[in-house]
């Protein structure tokens, strides 16, 4: 009782209302909360903290930046999900909030775009931070194994390096990027390969164009650290995965490497198996194997990869 009264004080005032629906809808740091609700950085943290005593919000720091998310699990995720499903969808208040999330969102996918543009001639390059190509190809054909595979969608395919690797394995095997420059790169290197059976496809991560469950095998490289919503990601991609079907999602272990962020758009300093596991457990996948991979000496990035499969 005592903490369902604390989340009901907590949440009952009219900027903390606004504040618990957006971060019911993705997580945001306070530079753009202030930015959205149009109101002081000190009086936005302040709710903030306010919140997440009650159990409400939950607080995590990457880097030099701290988000903001609604909580997911234990009572107080009831109470905050409870509370959000009463806020008007109709006031005034609200839907200019949601117009400049949009704002906000549209931004971070520029800031993405430009980048993945600006640098697709040289991405495997840049993307050699952590331990090789070699070993994570690896560690990658371990986890998918030998047997022949009917369908395979790389999603954020790139430059195609992963689908090259597995189209041998597949009857049909699909890459899908935003990037139309990453496109016209990987469709040359699977020209250059005469991989016959592999193609590639414009278009968003989170509409894929796939039927429902008409996929065998998915796999997501060092995709998720640059998205704000990778739990909508994985989510969309289970929707595709036939029953039983595998995913497999490779990305960098946390770290602080700041630069990355400032220098290489990377929203998130890394995927910790705690959030790998959350989220495929909302998507409907089972995690079934985690695999680490340590940068010689400790000197560059660590590499985890996930082996999931859908229920």
């Amino acid at each position: 009782m005592e903490q369902l009264l604390a989340g009901l004080r907590a949440a009952g005032e009219g900027t903390r209302l606004r504040l618990l629906h957006l971060l019911s809808r993705d997580e945001f740091n306070v530079s753009e909360l202030t930015r959205i609700l149009g109101q002081s950085q000190p009086r936005v943290s302040r709710h903030l903290k306010l919140m997440t005593e009650a159990g409400l919000l939950e607080r995590f720091k990457e880097g030099s930046w701290v988000l903001f998310r609604m909580r997911q699990e234990g009572k107080g995720a009831d109470i905050a999900a409870s509370i959000v499903k009463l806020i008007p969808m109709s006031d005034a208040s609200v839907k200019r909030d949601l117009v400049r999330v949009q704002d906000i969102l549209r931004a971070r996918r520029e800031v993405a775009e430009s980048y993945f543009g600006a640098n697709a001639k040289n991405w495997d390059e840049i993307r050699s931070l952590h331990v090789s190509e070699e070993r994570v190809e690896e560690a990658l054909l371990a986890l998918v194994g030998k047997n022949k595979i009917a369908s395979y969608l790389d999603i954020g395919t790139g430059t195609g390096a992963i689908l090259e690797l597995l189209a041998p394995l597949c009857q049909h095997a699909t890459g899908l990027d935003a990037s139309r420059e990453m496109l016209s790169i990987a469709r040359s290197r699977l020209e250059d390969s005469g991989l016959k059976n592999a193609q590639v496809r414009h278009g968003d991560l989170f509409s894929l164009p796939m039927d429902a469950e008409s996929i065998d095998l998915v796999t997501i490289h060092q995709v998720l650290h640059f998205l704000s919503d990778p739990d909508g990601a994985l989510e969309e991609a289970a929707r595709v995965l036939q029953p039983g079907g595998r995913i497999v999602i490779v990305d960098f272990a946390p770290h602080e490497l700041e630069f990355l962020r400032d220098e290489q758009a990377h929203r998130r300093l890394g995927i910790s198996d705690e959030d790998v596991m959350r989220w495929c457990e909302r998507a409907g996948l089972e995690v079934e194997k985690h695999v680490s991979l340590a940068a010689p000496n400790g000197k560059g990035l660590t590499v985890s990869l996930w082996l999931g499969r859908k229920g």
